[in-house]
């Protein structure tokens, strides 16, 4: 069974007024349903926890202070998911309340914890209703919005299909005779190389065009298949799980998917500093996989603790090589930069081989 994970916005979900388009949320399960009877197994990503606890509190402008924000989302999650129940309970289906936050995925023990729970909601029968736990969510509820969530999930269940809905049919970009949907985007293609036309939407989400891009630029480097579809017609979710082309699809590259730890550190560990290198330990990095050591180091950034997701940059400001975990401070790395193995026994006996271990290393996209 094939794993389907989609992601309804608020601006497909929420009206104008804050109030929750019934229809389009009934619609959306019935969908879902679905895919289950064509033997896959549908996860729904579900924004609209915010925009429908202000409605509930009469609350007519959306605030910005980050305290307001999380109380209408503690009164409109339990809302939102008492409407999601009662909407799959005719067709037999259970439906299960999952919340995360970003810091649920950057620790790799819940970030297993999450795989492992949600996983055994699928063998249960049931369809995961994730959203982000806004409530206790910190710097500006962290996501960011729920197209990245959306793409995380995905690629943490080792999802077939990423399926965006949203208020249009697809992307569209400017043509000579005026806008113009497009179809397939090639694996490989850069956000920045898609001249794309901008979105309207109800004015209830966080999301929008530049998100959905660079979700599902992030999903298919991950091996999903992304979809950026109406999720306001029937049946467009179904029709992905059947193969059939809808919307706007992009393409992962045709290598094999990595390995569960790389992608994780590559999309849900956030780095905490940069480690700029020489040409050569760039070189050693994207060409033969090697460890990084201490004498290809010429400085870092940040103040970061062994065990710390990093950024690995070139000297200068110079572009991305990758990220990987640090098995040294921040300290230490200035310490022993630029020095031969031998000369960081002699100044930090204690310290380990690398500043970064080939194993937690995961190259930068165009790395």
């Amino acid at each position: 069974m094939a794993v389907l994970v989609a992601k309804l916005g608020s601006s497909t979900l929420v009206d104008r007024e804050g109030r929750l388009r019934e229809g389009v949320l009934e619609a959306r399960v019935r969908d879902l349903v679905r895919v289950r009877r064509l033997g896959h197994q549908p996860v729904l990503v579900t924004s609209g926890a915010i925009a429908c606890g202000l409605g509930r509190l009469g609350i007519a402008q959306p605030p910005s202070a980050l305290a307001d924000l999380q109380a209408a989302s503690a009164v409109g999650q339990g809302v939102l998911f008492q409407r999601y129940s009662e909407a799959f309970a005719p067709h037999g289906v259970v439906p299960a309340q999952v919340l995360l936050t970003s810091a649920d995925l950057a620790a790799r023990t819940s970030y297993l914890n999450a795989r492992t729970t949600l996983g055994r909601l699928l063998d249960l029968g049931t369809v995961p209703v994730v959203n982000e736990n806004d409530t206790t969510a910190t710097d500006e509820l962290t996501f960011g919005d729920n197209d990245v969530l959306a793409a995380q999930v995905a690629i943490l269940l080792g999802a077939t299909w990423l399926v965006l809905l949203t208020d249009r049919d697809g992307l569209y970009a400017s043509g000579p005779n005026g806008p113009e949907r497009l179809g397939d985007v090639p694996a490989g293609t850069r956000p920045q190389d898609l001249a794309l036309a901008p979105m309207s939407g109800s004015g209830a989400g966080r999301g929008g065009i530049a998100s959905k891009v660079a979700s599902a630029a992030m999903a298919t480097e991950g091996g999903v298949t992304c979809v950026i579809a109406s999720g306001l017609e029937d049946g467009v979710v179904p029709a992905v799980a059947s193969g059939n082309h809808v919307g706007t699809r992009f393409v992962p590259p045709a290598r094999r998917r990595e390995p569960a730890f790389k992608l994780w550190l590559r999309y849900a560990k956030p780095a905490l500093g940069r480690v700029r290198v020489d040409d050569g330990a760039a070189r050693a990095l994207r060409e033969r996989g090697t460890s990084l050591l201490a004498v290809g180091v010429v400085g870092c950034d940040g103040d970061f603790q062994a065990g710390d997701a990093v950024e690995v940059v070139e000297r200068d400001g110079g572009g991305p090589v990758g990220k990987g975990i640090a098995a040294m401070s921040a300290e230490e790395v200035r310490a022993v930069a630029g020095l031969k193995s031998e000369e960081v026994r002699r100044r930090l006996p204690d310290a380990p081989a690398e500043v970064i271990h080939r194993d937690q290393f995961v190259l930068a996209s165009n790395g």
